[in-house]
């Protein structure tokens, strides 16, 4: 019922609108992309490399002859399902650990946040690259490296939202009631948290998106062939001059998804600012 007030609100405004359908068209392109794409993303030929766009390859070639578009297409389910993958385990993680903390207080409450300081103490990029370098490059470590990093907001902004739903009389009746500090938390207050948290995660995974792609772009991501938006990004970058398209595309994409999530993100925030929408 929360989510549909919500939704149903943010459907009325043409921008959210917009910004939705745009996000739509983008993760269907990446789900269907055996269907949408016109050749094979892993196909080379030589002879047609650094081609402009044409009515064959509306997005060009890069240098191995490789259709940009088929690859672009596939390069969306890497980018953004990596994203949602690392956005969903941290946000889990982060709301549960928070949730817990603001709501049992103590010595627990007390361990969780000096654990999130002590991290915060250092540079995410910093202690991101010192994993990374444990583990070796490549997609799934970074996954790894960035959900052991990203959980840590998620947890401190749901410790304070839980700090402050504690204090109202449903939580109070929901004890006197004789209900579990479980059932309390995961029946009472995650309702009325989560749609504050989801404007957060909407904004976070746009964050997240240019992260997995950073480090696509520096080689620690994912490896070719396979493709993904920052690493033809940096594939391109020996051709800025004579084939500008080959880094043009796959950035547009990183600049449109990320704008897009980052405009949802805040509108919901307002939505529910302005709305003052709750369970």
């Amino acid at each position: 019922m929360i989510f549909k007030s919500l939704f149903s609100v943010l459907l009325n405004r043409k921008l959210s609108l917009l910004c939705m359908l745009i996000l739509m068209v983008v993760a269907a392109g990446g789900i269907f992309a055996p269907l949408v794409a016109a050749h094979n993303p892993y196909d080379m030929d030589l002879t047609k490399k650094l081609q402009p766009p044409s009515p064959e390859y509306i997005m060009g070639t890069d240098h191995m002859g490789r259709c940009i578009f088929s690859r672009i297409l596939y390069a969306a389910r890497a980018t953004l399902g990596y994203a949602v993958v690392c956005t969903v385990a941290a946000a889990a993680l982060g709301i549960t650990l928070g949730m817990i903390a603001g709501y049992v207080g103590g010595a627990l409450d007390a361990v969780i946040m000096r654990i999130c300081d002590v991290l915060y103490g250092f540079p995410s990029l910093v202690l991101t690259l010192v994993i990374i370098s444990f583990l070796g490059p490549g997609i799934f470590n970074v996954v790894i490296a960035q959900l052991l990093l990203q959980w840590l907001w998620y947890a401190r902004v749901t410790r304070n939202l839980a700090q402050s739903e504690r204090k109202r009389t449903y939580i109070a009746a929901a004890v006197l009631c004789g209900s579990s500090p479980f059932k309390i938390i995961f029946t009472h207050l995650l309702p009325n948290i989560i749609p504050q948290m989801l404007a957060i995660i909407t904004v976070d995974f746009g964050h997240t998106i240019l992260s997995i792609s950073g480090y696509s772009f520096l080689g620690l991501g994912v490896q070719p062939p396979s493709p993904e938006w920052g690493a033809m990004i940096n594939e391109g970058r020996r051709y800025i001059n004579s084939a500008p398209f080959m880094m043009f595309w796959p950035g547009m994409m990183i600049l449109l998804t990320v704008v897009c999530m980052n405009i949802l993100g805040d509108n919901m925030r307002d939505t529910l600012d302005t709305e003052n929408i709750r369970l």
